[in-house]
């Protein structure tokens, strides 16, 4: 081969290399430009009682999150450059602790970018050590225990008053326009039962209230006449019962039998819900209910009317308690991923934990253990038949 073909065939190979390496070149473009237009999907979790006894509760606490969800997608929103999809990873606990633990590893497993959940203390508890270790963000929008923040993980948030706010309120009001000076318990024994009764012990050593009987249960028991019968003998000015409404439902429904019906029935947040008159068929005994909840009534809430709106809207008749939460902690979730322009824990941790959001139920910025820096609190009486607002004078 002459000195000129050898020339030309190396001009021929130069020429085939620099056409592959554009060829490579305009792929990989084209690559990059196809994936900054793929959506990046973030998948927000939520973790609740979706059935069982407390399925209603669950379930509209899972609402809020799916409307927050789909608010968030009609925004057509980025971060890191691309298209954003918002997704709802719903998964049910039953309202078990066990069962908990086995869907926050579920979660872990799936890696979602945080958790809205639990709804009960005894479930958030075991799950958040779990998002704790495999580091997921989680926002409870309902477990009022004040453990939950006292553990010390720096990833667990809360978005609304504990029970040590709402036990304080409950018991001032008892005391000072109820007249109560003895008090019986009925403690559930569940970890939200055992916290908000420890809590009430305390606030009432610390006013001078005399407790005058102490009786168990649990969340799953239907009759209550014997325990009500020896509390009966002790003349209490009110019970207060640590559980949920389904049981306080039926307590009062057998205290009505029991000819109790001057006696003052006090609780906490998990009985103050707008479905307990139904459940203890409006008896007179339900005009003595006295319970308190975190946070403002939907009049009172910044947003709170127009948001019921939209919700019934979309979920007719499923409202109970917690779904406004819920929507509030998934926007602050979104709003700290969107501040740091990404999804990855370690990127929007640091956001989340200075934040300060105006949401549905009122300003949201968290101290340093994760709780509210200015908790809110309502109480409730059902003498009317359903669920109002207590006025109370000179307050």
């Amino acid at each position: 081969m002459s000195m000129t073909d050898r020339s030309a065939q190396s001009r021929r190979v130069r020429t085939s290399c620099s056409l592959s390496l554009a060829l490579v070149a305009v792929s990989l473009t084209s690559a990059h430009a196809a994936d900054a237009e793929k959506p990046l999907v973030v998948r927000i979790a939520h973790g609740g009682p979706v059935s069982g006894p407390i399925a209603a509760l669950g379930k509209d606490e899972e609402n809020g999150v799916r409307m927050a969800i789909d608010e968030l997608n009609a925004r057509k929103l980025q971060l890191g450059g691309r298209p954003v999809h918002w997704q709802l990873e719903a998964g049910d606990d039953v309202g078990d602790p066990g069962q908990a633990t086995a869907l926050a590893r579920r979660f872990c497993d799936k890696k979602v970018a945080a958790v809205v959940g639990h709804l009960q203390s005894g479930t958030t508890l075991p799950a958040a050590k779990i998002y704790n270790d495999c580091g997921i963000p989680n926002i409870t929008p309902a477990a009022t225990n004040p453990a939950i923040t006292e553990a010390g993980y720096d990833d667990t948030f809360r978005v609304i008053a504990n029970d040590r706010a709402m036990v304080n309120a409950l018991l001032d009001y008892a005391v000072k326009h109820q007249g109560v000076k003895r008090i019986a318990i009925v403690d559930d024994r569940t970890a939200y039962g055992q916290g908000i009764v420890k809590l009430f012990e305390a606030a009432a050593a610390e006013r001078d209230v005399q407790i005058v009987d102490k009786q168990y249960t649990s969340d799953k028991a239907t009759q209550f006449s014997p325990i009500l019968t020896a509390i009966k003998g002790r003349k209490p000015d009110a019970i207060f019962f640590g559980g949920l409404d389904a049981q306080a439902a039926l307590m009062l429904r057998q205290m009505s039998q029991l000819a109790m019906n001057q006696v003052k029935f006090l609780g906490g947040d998990a009985q103050c819900s707008e479905r307990l008159p139904a459940m203890a068929d409006k008896v007179p005994a339900l005009k003595n209910v006295v319970c308190v909840m975190s946070g403002s009534s939907l009049g009172n809430m910044p947003g709170g009317l127009l948001w019921k709106q939209k919700y019934d809207q979309r979920f007719p008749g499923q409202y109970q308690v917690y779904s406004p939460y819920a929507y509030d902690a998934t926007m602050v979730l979104a709003k700290a991923m969107l501040s740091a322009d990404s999804a990855q824990a370690e990127a929007y941790l640091p956001r989340l934990r200075q934040t300060r959001y105006e949401g549905v139920t009122g300003t949201i910025a968290f101290d340093s253990q994760g709780e509210l820096q200015s908790p809110r609190v309502t109480l409730y009486g059902y003498d009317s038949g359903e669920r109002k607002e207590l006025v109370i004078s000179g307050h």
